[in-house]
């Protein structure tokens, strides 16, 4: 009998990661995959477009479960995998990095005694007030096996007693996409012709992090930066951006300074990745994507999990106390020259085989 794991997605940095383990597990023999989609990112351009176009299989089970507080969300993802574990009865639960999905499913798989891998696991910022922090140190705490992607991710599970058999470093299947999924980016000039943006003319900017876009004074600060600095800058809104934008006038105003898009699928988002002069963002994974096309980074946040790209250069921290702070940083990135790179640092692009892998032994 193969071995039938039930991957569990639900949020736009999932479904990229997702496009590429289960290309692996269903290459691999001796290995079964049902895919669950939780429906936390419901919006065809955050969900649909992604399926699409990265060829990631149709969902086996959608559960349709979209807004509301962190509570109910959790909660209702809860009851309805563990629905769907009991009738699938699979071996392993997979879950991907630091959303209420990832949490929702680690704790459904815990209670019913099936085993946990947590892709993605070990990272810390070391900030309880995100709620990502919440949902990968529980997850890390439930899971059986943790696939980490760096050194620094690896040992902070150490550190936390994890024990050392149960860690798997195996690098960043974020890496293993865009590795993949470059060329295919590169077919996209006219995405940049559309919005009038010349390669390396232009600042790519994405802004939706709740601790930035839930408070008016450092919201504002990031707009007037980004406004202010001295080049193009492209702002795909994310819903919840444009919900804040949409009640604040002043805001608003700020903003449409910018040229505001909606929000982009994968590979247009490396497209406009890859012909950046810049990357200012507060996401967690558009700071990889940024160092995958070797583009700098400037992150608008008081800490970041990905230590070894501020470590390098390739990143900076920029919390948006200040406009001429934010616009110091960026301006650095712009006229500094670039670090020296390391394809090695997060897996050489192997990170999904590997999981597959060690999967396939259990």
């Amino acid at each position: 009998m193969p071995i039938h794991v039930l991957s569990i997605v639900g949020a736009r940095p999932q479904f990229v990661k997702a496009a590429v383990v289960s290309r692996a597990l269903r290459a691999r023999p001796g290995l079964k995959e049902t895919l669950v989609h939780t429906g936390q990112h419901y919006d065809d351009n955050l969900s649909k477009v992604f399926f699409e176009e990265l060829g990631i299989p149709a969902p086996d089970h959608n559960l349709g479960i979209g807004s509301g507080s962190h509570g109910e969300m959790t909660g209702r993802m809860l009851v309805e995998i563990e629905k769907v574990l009991q009738t699938e009865q699979p071996d392993w639960a997979l879950v991907y990095g630091d959303t209420n999905s990832t949490l929702a499913g680690a704790l459904a798989a815990a209670k019913l005694h099936i085993p946990v891998a947590h892709v993605e696991a070990g990272l810390r910022s070391y900030n309880r007030a995100m709620p990502e922090e919440i949902n990968r140190v529980l997850t890390d705490h439930a899971a059986d096996l943790l696939f980490t992607p760096t050194d620094d991710a690896s040992q902070n599970l150490v550190v936390e007693g994890i024990p050392s058999s149960a860690i798997h470093q195996v690098g960043d299947v974020m890496y293993d996409a865009a590795r993949l999924y470059g060329p295919a980016a590169e077919g996209r000039a006219a995405l940049l012709e559309a919005h009038g943006l010349k390669p390396g003319g232009y600042i790519l900017a994405t802004l939706h992090r709740a601790e930035n876009t839930d408070d008016p004074a450092r919201l504002a600060v990031l707009l007037t930066a980004l406004a202010q600095a001295g080049q193009a800058v492209v702002l795909p809104l994310h819903p919840r951006t444009r919900a804040v934008l949409d009640a604040t006038p002043d805001l608003a105003a700020l903003a449409n300074r910018l040229t505001l898009i909606e929000p982009v699928g994968y590979l247009d988002m490396l497209a406009l990745e890859r012909s950046a002069a810049l990357v200012f963002t507060d996401s967690g994974g558009v700071q990889k994507e940024a160092y995958f096309q070797r583009v700098p980074c400037v992150t608008a946040r008081d800490e970041t999990e990905w230590v070894e790209l501020v470590e390098l250069g390739w990143n900076r921290l920029a919390p948006p106390t200040d406009v001429a702070s934010v616009l110091a940083h960026m301006h650095a990135a712009l006229e500094e020259p670039l670090p020296d790179d390391d394809d090695d640092l997060y897996g050489g692009g192997q990170a999904s085989e590997r999981i597959a892998a060690v999967l396939a032994g259990m």
